[in-house]
């Protein structure tokens, strides 16, 4: 039976963290973050988070900006905190409880990341924030606001994956800057777009095993065209 840590309702319904029963062999029980019900991520399988920060930091020379739609459970921060040559980092997280969990230290693996005098936390939508930002001015963006384009938390979302919202990312970074996007399945429309868009942009598989189920998750990076 999973036990409740904490609960929130926001103008898009209840989030809940809650642990479940510890395994077998004596580790520490995992949490999972819901929303409305719907898994969105546990403290277990965060390998794709970390891939997210990493492949944003290895397409990039100098990963200086960078802004981060969805904190989760803090995984993707952690990693690109890692990496010395990120000066600033804006994380876009619309649930002001999600926020309060992980700055509390509620999920202990991430406790402490938001008191890095390099993270900017800001309880917006990441639209807002790419909204207000002057072109060519990011390093990297990395999208994590769903279980995909394909598997909406919220249904709204859906533009943050559409023609224009791409765009907007692409005329945000720099010219050696990326894009990289978290999905649980394969989006061969979100591919497309992002081929049509920007420049070089790639499809990364990533096999994961999801209590004993052999599947995977998926990560898409492009940058935005040189002139």
């Amino acid at each position: 039976m999973a036990e409740v840590v904490a609960r929130a309702r926001s103008a898009r319904g209840e989030i809940v963290l809650r642990r479940r029963d510890p395994p077998r062999d004596g580790a520490s029980a995992p949490l999972e973050l819901r929303v409305n019900g719907v898994f969105v991520m546990d403290t277990v399988h965060t390998d794709t988070e970390e891939r997210l920060a990493r492949e944003a930091l290895a397409a990039v020379a100098r990963p200086h900006r960078v802004l981060v739609g969805g904190l989760g459970l803090g995984f993707t921060l952690r990693a690109l905190l890692g990496d010395n040559r990120v000066e600033h980092v804006t994380v876009a997280e619309m649930e002001p409880a999600v926020v309060q969990w992980v700055a509390e230290g509620l999920v202990p693996a991430t406790a402490g990341v938001l008191d890095d005098r390099r993270v900017d936390v800001r309880v917006t939508d990441v639209r807002e924030c790419l909204a207000h930002a002057e072109p060519a001015t990011l390093d990297a963006i990395l999208l994590d606001v769903d279980n995909g384009p394909d598997h909406l938390v919220f249904d709204d979302n859906a533009a943050l994956y559409g023609k224009d919202s791409l765009a907007r990312c692409l005329a945000c970074c720099t010219d050696d800057g990326a894009v990289v996007v978290w999905s649980a399945s394969h989006s061969a429309d979100l591919l497309e777009r992002l081929s049509a868009l920007g420049s070089s942009a790639r499809h990364l598989p990533i096999a994961v095993s999801l209590q004993g189920r052999e599947t995977h998750h998926h990560l898409y990076v492009a940058a935005p065209r040189r002139h």
